[in-house]
This record gives C-alpha cells, sequence and structure tokens, in this order.
C-alpha cells in the first residue's frame, strides 16, 4: 500500500485578482501625468490663413501663442467689434505684451529662454495694422523668433 494517491480530476486554480486595484492606480497615474491641459480658452473667432510651405515646430512647450481676431459672440457685448489681442485667456492691448513675455520666459529653464518663440495665430480676415503692431512690441522686448500659424492648403494635400 503506498501513501501517497494520485489525484485524479485535478482543477485549474482561480486567477487572483488581489493586484487587480494595483494595476488599474498605475494606469490611472499614468493617464493623469501624461495628459495635457487645454491652454487657453479662445474669447477671439481665428481661422488661420492658408499656406503652401509650413513647418512644424518642434519643442511646444517653448512657445508663446498670441491670439488676434474678432471677440466671439458672447464676449463683443463687452469687447465690441474690432479686432483684439488675447493673451491666455485674457483680452489684452498691446502695452500688455511685456508682463506678458515676462511671465513665458519665467515657466521655463534659463538655458532654454534664448530658443523661445512667439506664435501669432492671426484671423485670417484681420487686418494688419495690429499684426504690425504686435511684431513691433516684441521685437522692442527682445522676442525676435515669430512665428505665424497657418494651415496647409485643401489642394495641396
Amino acid at each position: 500500500m503506498s501513501k501517497f494517491k494520485k489525484k485524479r480530476g485535478k482543477s485549474v486554480p482561480a486567477i487572483s485578482t488581489a493586484s487587480l486595484p494595483d494595476i488599474i492606480f498605475i494606469l490611472l497615474f499614468f493617464f493623469m501625468v501624461v495628459t495635457v491641459m487645454k491652454d487657453a480658452d479662445l474669447k477671439v473667432d481665428v481661422v488661420v490663413p492658408e499656406a503652401t510651405e509650413l513647418v512644424k515646430l518642434e519643442k511646444k512647450s517653448l512657445v508663446s501663442y498670441l491670439y488676434i481676431g474678432k471677440p466671439k459672440e458672447k464676449y463683443q457685448n463687452v469687447a465690441g467689434n474690432a479686432p483684439r489681442l488675447q493673451l491666455n485667456d485674457q483680452f489684452a492691448e498691446i502695452g500688455d505684451i511685456p508682463l506678458f513675455l515676462e511671465k513665458e520666459r519665467e515657466k521655463v529653464l534659463e538655458a532654454l529662454r534664448p530658443l523661445m518663440f512667439a506664435s501669432l495665430r492671426g484671423d485670417r480676415d484681420v487686418t494688419m495694422g495690429i499684426v504690425q503692431d504686435v511684431k513691433t512690441e516684441l521685437r522692442k522686448n527682445g522676442q525676435l523668433k515669430v512665428n505665424y500659424s497657418a494651415r496647409l492648403r485643401a489642394n495641396e494635400l
């Protein structure tokens, strides 16, 4: 007689779900870290002009956006119908650009500050007067790298 008996009809053990909450929290944390939040709520209508030659900017963290366009319907009673400048989430005047640039430069490491761009996102129907005023103010404040945002022409695709 033997001491050990063979078990017949051995069943497969159940899958352990003990680590499932850990995996869920790791995924949640990962998506919270890599998600990019929207930078600015546009208060002006901007339909960028079309262009044939475009270059994509590499480091978007080094780009400061300046929006120029007519205020949206819900802001026209406050801001009027004339084209306006928007910096971050606020309507601004040309004189507010130096403070805006200084705040944007503070967000970036000192070694990367010479690589910063100012990107003008102007509506295609805006006159060049306000765009030229913005460019002049940028130049006065040492922001010499200026980019014009545009979209590729449909027939070039």
